[in-house]
């Protein structure tokens, strides 16, 4: 277990394929076991390994690297341990070298959650979540990722399991830029 800084909040990273791993997430943050996490990976080549994806290369890459999470329908590659009691996965690659660097070196994709207590306010400096640090192994200094409130609100996750359509499960830090840009490319808001 690491601490990470992101292009949004700082969060906590495992592998994702090690179900050990994905338990000890759950336990540090106090989170429901039924509640699902993110994986993060260093690139869209990564991402259909993983998902099943149901957009355009050029969509990806308008999006990726940046603040957004994409959701599709897990693949079987991905360890059924992880996230068990749902089909769908959300994705993402952030806009931070670090993190894609650690992503590509451990050829595998990393759990990944905002790092703080379950429901607590999400982090843009390290010591703000020192409380965690006696759990994890090593935590990676980026300075601080922000100033405002508007700042913790961490990466817009949009549903696109469902072709030719998107939900936003959450607003997040790059609404506007995600949903004009899934417009753009024709796609349809689901509420």
């Amino acid at each position: 277990m690491i601490g990470v800084p992101t292009d949004t909040i700082y969060g906590i990273a495992g592998l994702a394929q090690n179900s050990s791993a994905v338990k000890q997430i759950y336990s540090i943050k106090g989170r429901d076991p039924l509640k699902p996490i993110a994986i993060c990976v260093a690139n869209i080549t990564d991402i259909k390994t993983y998902a099943q994806v149901t957009v355009s290369d050029d969509l990806l890459n308008t999006l990726l690297p940046g603040p957004v999470t994409l959701v599709f329908a897990r693949s079987a590659v991905l360890n059924a341990n992880f996230n068990p009691d749902t089909h769908l996965i959300g994705v993402r690659i952030p806009d931070n070298s670090f993190i894609r660097s650690v992503c590509a070196l451990t050829q595998s994709p990393l759990a990944l959650t905002s790092a703080n207590y379950s429901a607590g306010q999400s982090c843009l400096d390290v010591n703000e979540f020192q409380y965690l640090h006696k759990s994890l192994a090593a935590i990676f200094d980026g300075g601080p990722l922000g100033n405002s409130e508007e700042s913790r609100l961490g990466s817009t996750v949009a549903d696109l399991s469902e072709p030719q359509s998107y939900r936003i499960i959450r607003p997040g830090s790059a609404l506007e830029f995600v949903e004009s840009t899934l417009m753009s490319y024709g796609l349809t808001k689901i509420r």
